[in-house]
């Protein structure tokens, strides 16, 4: 047997509960939560979960450990629920899993100065695989407390990147995810200072069995021209980007600490589409941060259609202890809250807008399972029959319902 793995939060969480997946086999009556930190909710859940555990299961083990509770173990100790906290550094290690280990690991997690990659045979249900690149994150922007659970940026060298491709593609795997807290910032730490499109050029190149390669999300203020150049001719390198913009107003950016204004948001985006006129753009935005009035979160929703930004993962602001954002004036959160559904009310008719341009087209569909799955772009795909999870399926769009694309699978 092996422990169960509740995940929360990010794809860097869900590649490191496949490690500790890992470290868990023989591990018998076990429950390990990995935690996010990102937002008080995904916190709540997280507690609320290991209360349902508990009752479930009385007599397991239950293991707490990821960002929340590398940021604030104390919280966790004190869960009856709980018999061991481990922090982010910890639960890579093996050895911390053993039943004889002490009740409480979490060490300085700023005193980590190396990611090590971890080889990770497979992902439990998942059509497609992530390879952890980087970790941590330099930049304190006001309002993310993240830095505190994951430390400074650290880069994976490239040959351990390689290795873990070349693992996974022999696994059969199709399509690959780099991820990491601040992807953009990857190779800062490491000798020669590669950037992220000199190292996405060389896995490509030295992993020629690997037919996607996708990036979990990208800072427009590091994209480096390798990269960019990518964009424009790496057909391997898929036709969608995640832009961690969070903001539309430069008075909001400069108070969220973030190093891109309105302008080069929008500037980024031209360019992006100009190389690669069939790319999909998505961001995250926050709502409501805090001394936002109404003028402020206009342009972050007139970002919306001038970027041409068809993927929204909308937040209302989460004050979080500790962040310089929690000691400015506060938004009222019945105000985030009706900001993020405007927010998300614009995201789903620029969503609708973009699913109908794709009618007609020919696209290439990952299959996520039976009938589902996903397109170059990231657009959910329904087909018109079962296929085999993992395959690559051409197909012309038909249709479009719910937010979704219908294919057909082209003989």
């Amino acid at each position: 047997m092996s422990a169960e793995v509740v995940t929360f939060g990010c794809r860097l969480n869900a590649y490191e509960s496949e490690v500790m997946r890992a470290h868990g086999a023989g591990l018998d009556n076990t429950i390990i939560f990995n935690t996010c930190a990102v937002t008080a909710e995904a916190e709540r859940q997280a507690r609320q979960a290991i209360r349902r555990a508990r009752r479930r299961a009385p007599d397991a083990r239950i293991i707490v450990t990821g960002c929340a509770a590398q940021i604030d173990p104390a919280h966790y100790t004190a869960m009856a629920e709980v018999d061991q906290v481990l922090g982010n550094g910890e639960k890579l290690d093996p050895a911390a899993f053993a039943n004889d280990s002490e009740r409480v690991r979490v060490n300085n997690i700023m005193a980590l100065n190396e990611t090590a990659a971890h080889l990770v045979a497979g992902f439990e249900g998942r059509a497609r695989a992530f390879v952890q690149v980087q970790n941590g994150c330099d930049h304190r922007c006001t309002f993310c407390i993240i830095p505190y659970g994951r430390g400074n940026s650290r880069s994976v060298p490239l040959g351990e990147v390689v290795a873990q491709a070349r693992q996974l593609v022999a696994a059969g795997y199709n399509e690959i995810v780099l991820t990491g807290v601040d992807l953009t910032s990857y190779g800062g730490d490491l000798p020669g200072r590669p950037r992220l499109g000199q190292m996405t050029r060389r896995l490509l190149a030295q992993v020629p069995g690997l037919n996607r390669l996708r990036l979990s999300s990208v800072d427009v203020a590091e994209v480096d021209d390798d990269l960019m150049d990518l964009i424009a001719h790496e057909p391997r390198l898929m036709p969608h980007l995640h832009l961690s913009l969070q903001a539309g107003d430069d008075m909001v950016l400069k108070r969220m600490k973030r190093r891109h204004s309105h302008a080069d948001a929008i500037a980024f985006c031209q360019t992006a589409r100009a190389l690669r006129p069939d790319i999909a753009l998505g961001a995250d935005l926050i709502a409501g941060f805090p001394t936002e009035d109404d003028a402020m979160f206009q342009r972050s929703l007139d970002l919306v259609a001038e970027a041409g930004l068809a993927f929204l993962h909308v937040f209302p602001y989460s004050g979080r202890a500790g962040t310089p954002a929690a000691r400015m004036p506060q938004v009222p959160k019945a105000v985030r809250k009706g900001r993020a559904a405007r927010l998300r009310a614009a995201g789903e008719i620029a969503l609708a807008s973009y699913l109908a341009g794709l009618v007609g087209r020919d696209i290439e569909v990952l299959v996520e399972q039976g009938a589902a799955g996903r397109s170059e772009h990231y657009t959910r795909v329904r087909l018109d029959g079962e296929h085999t999870a993992g395959t690559l399926v051409n197909a012309t769009v038909t249709n479009v319902d719910g937010g979704m694309l219908v294919a057909t699978a082209i003989q």
